[in-house]
């Protein structure tokens, strides 16, 4: 994780914490404990570990992804969208921020006339919207998906960047 990104990342995860101890999707003492382990996974560098989401339903099992996004399409009527089965938009995929899409687990994946479609997983942030609204300064239409998808798309893009062959993901 680039120093520049740093604050986004713990931005991002701050609120998005927070959102869901609102919604009462998770307990605080849940989210304390995830926000310590998050720093610790902050400071080995590990970018797809870096998620208070992540921990939240992998490590500490109190809240799944699925909940979250049934959560953001019943509260706050966004879609959902499965990245394996969508050819991202070359030029989106050649000019977006990575470090940017892993601080917030967010990806712009494709783009009509003006109007962006927006990827994350990390929906109920205040901090990743208003990011994102200002970074791609158009409408946005907004979808929910899962980290793994995300991060499977972030790799890809890294690695096409790279000139390597990007790794299949796991079926």
């Amino acid at each position: 994780m680039s120093p520049e990104h740093r604050p986004l990342l713990m931005r991002a995860n701050r609120l998005l914490g927070a959102n869901l101890v609102e919604a009462n999707l998770v307990k605080i003492e849940n989210l304390e404990a995830a926000n310590e382990r998050l720093l610790e996974l902050v400071a080995s560098g590990d970018s797809r570990q870096s998620t208070v989401l992540g921990i939240l339903a992998y490590e500490l099992k109190v809240v799944s992804e699925e909940d979250v996004l049934h959560h953001i399409v019943d509260e706050h009527s966004a879609g959902l969208v499965d990245l394996r089965s969508y050819d991202l938009s070359e030029d989106l995929r050649k000019s977006v921020d990575v470090g940017a899409c892993w601080a917030t687990w967010t990806l712009p994946f494709d783009k009509e006339e003006d109007v962006y479609f927006v990827a994350t997983a990390y929906y109920l942030s205040p901090a990743v919207r208003t990011f994102w609204e200002k970074q791609l300064a158009g409408p946005i239409v907004w979808f929910g998906t899962t980290l793994e998808m995300l991060a499977d798309c972030f790799e890809k893009i890294e690695a096409e960047r790279a000139g390597q062959k990007p790794a299949q993901p796991a079926a």
